[in-house]
């Protein structure tokens, strides 16, 4: 069994009168330390299958298999256990608390995981040693993003979700920021999953996985993925 199997999920929501299938019929397989890309225009149904995959948001119907275990099946206690010490997130537009310094973001989801990083440490590798006192007014959209990644991954999460994390960047900072996600499936053995529209980034995934209409319409494995260095968009 691969490390994340979803089988035949989907998501309905009711907007009034009517029904929207967001997820129709997915299944996809992911496997353990791999990068994968879910690619798709806006509304294909990327984001409702990360928030699936992440406990922030339950299923319809199907199965949503974490490392043996049927996340779908989770109550809501057991959902937040697994978002508190499985599940990393970084977001399109960071998600910062303004009032806060980045240090003290990082350590707010340090501090509520057994095994996490030190937060202090976790700045200095996404290239913030002098920023680490700053609030968020006081940095960057990249600099932002990377205080961002650093809370993510000071949890030391088994899965990395980003949801088009280079979205609010600008070409440069978005390769550098890319670089720090997939340094974590490369060099620290985290699963990661991207969501993204941008398929000019797909060819650094070990698996593209296509999204269009709330369907998975292909699936491509990747075993020489190109270097983040090499990629223009």
């Amino acid at each position: 069994m691969s490390y994340i199997e979803v089988r035949h999920n989907f998501k309905k929501y009711q907007t009034g009168d009517t029904e929207v299938l967001a997820n129709n019929d997915v299944s996809f397989s992911v496997e353990k330390g791999e990068l994968a890309i879910i690619l798709g225009a806006s509304g294909a149904g990327k984001s409702t299958i990360l928030n699936i995959l992440g406990g922030m948001d339950t299923n319809t119907s199907g199965d949503v298999i974490i490392d043996g275990q049927n996340i779908a099946k989770y109550n809501k206690r057991q959902l937040t256990t697994y978002r508190r010490n499985d599940i990393g997130f970084v977001f399109q537009f960071y998600n910062l608390i303004q009032n806060l310094t980045a240090k003290e973001n990082v350590e707010l989801a340090s501090e509520i995981v057994k095994d996490a990083l030190d937060p202090v440490q976790t700045l200095i590798d996404v290239g913030l040693q002098k920023r680490i006192n700053n609030f968020p007014a006081e940095l960057s959209g990249g600099e932002q993003q990377r205080v961002a990644i650093a809370r993510a991954i000071a949890k030391n999460p088994k899965i990395l979700l980003c949801d088009e994390p280079t979205g609010a960047l600008d070409y440069e900072t978005g390769k550098s920021v890319l670089q720090i996600i997939a340094n974590m499936s490369r060099e620290k053995g985290a699963t990661v999953i991207i969501v993204t529209h941008n398929s000019t980034i797909a060819p650094i995934a070990d698996r593209v996985i296509h999204f269009h209409d709330g369907q998975v319409t292909q699936i491509e494995q990747n075993p020489n993925p190109e270097a983040i260095a090499n990629v223009k968009w």
